[in-house]
């Protein structure tokens, strides 16, 4: 039997945590010097709710080894003989080590177990190791093995493409979520920035005027970078605003020929507090040797913009 765990920034949702019964390490949320476990303490609407009013921009702390622990005993005590566990970017978050510390513990305190353990770093943020999470609990649906599953995960955590639009990078900037360069990009941008990972951090690709334009940039991009034989389900995210997500989701389904499962999931309190609110998300597997950056994607929209004034001029 194979045991899914992860921590708390997967920003999966209630029923498929239960469906799948993945075992959840929680962040910690610091608000005005109160420490919160994310999903546990706080909530994600409660969160949000208290956002705007506080002086002071909360701060994160990863879960402890011992969460991680806690996760792994009960999970042998439940059968379990293998277990994988799924972090958030090491890039981002100190998740990763600390779900390493925990497998080592482990191994120091029962040196002769069979006992298998392998932890992910997934180069994701947020509902990027939650898909890594869903597929492998689907593979394991279907039978394969530990390692296979364990090799699908590092072959294709790279490829899961996030796109993630934000109202402000305050939060972005403050935490050192983004890069310097994108942090540098995002201070001069009066427009909506428009984020996607790059080597375990976000990166700034591309900028869109208006919701609507942002729509049309996920629709485009979704539309060129997908790769349908791997993408049998997407998740699409949001922090605040669910009609964000609800007018995404119906743009997928009658703009594109994605027929497969779309998921709306909240993002938590920990992913909340440095993406803020109005963020909107999007999570799928891309093909493979697509290249992304801000510069390309703005000469693309500069030739777009051309296409379109030369069709005016002609109508």
């Amino acid at each position: 039997m194979i045991k899914l765990m992860a921590d708390s920034t997967c920003d999966l949702s209630e029923e498929i945590i239960e469906k799948y019964n993945i075992g959840i390490a929680p962040l910690n949320i610091i608000i005005d010097g109160t420490s919160y476990k994310d999903k546990i303490d706080i909530t994600s609407d409660e969160f949000y709710k208290r956002l705007p009013m506080l002086e002071t921009l909360p701060t994160t702390s990863m879960p402890s080894p011992e969460e991680y622990l806690k996760i792994i005993d009960k999970a042998i005590e439940e059968g379990y003989r293998e277990i994988l566990c799924i972090c958030m970017s090491s890039g981002t978050s100190g998740s990763y080590q600390s779900a390493i510390i925990a497998q080592d513990i482990f191994f120091d305190r029962n040196p002769n177990t069979d006992i298998k353990i392998y932890v992910v770093d997934s180069l994701s943020m947020s509902h990027g190791s939650g898909w890594l999470i869903i597929k492998s609990a689907q593979l394991i649906e279907q039978g394969y093995s530990f390692e296979r599953i364990i090799e699908f995960n590092e072959s294709y955590k790279t490829r899961v493409k996030h796109l993630l639009c934000v109202d402000d990078l305050n939060n972005l900037i403050k935490s050192g979520r983004l890069t310097n360069a994108s942090a540098f990009i995002g201070k001069l941008l009066r427009v909506k920035p428009i984020m996607t990972m790059r080597k375990g951090k976000g990166a700034i690709v591309a900028k869109e005027r208006g919701r609507n334009r942002v729509l049309k940039y996920y629709i485009d991009e979704f539309k060129e970078r997908v790769d349908l034989e791997v993408t049998d389900f997407i998740i699409v995210g949001y922090t605040s605003v669910i009609e964000m997500a609800n007018n995404l989701v119906e743009k997928i389904k009658t703009e594109t020929n994605f027929k497969d499962k779309i998921y709306i999931m909240q993002m938590g309190a920990a992913v909340g507090t440095h993406v803020g609110l109005g963020g909107l998300s999007m999570f799928f597997v891309e093909k493979r040797n697509i290249k992304d950056g801000l510069v390309k994607n703005e000469l693309k929209s500069i030739l777009n913009k051309k296409d379109e004034l030369i069709e005016k001029l002609k109508g």
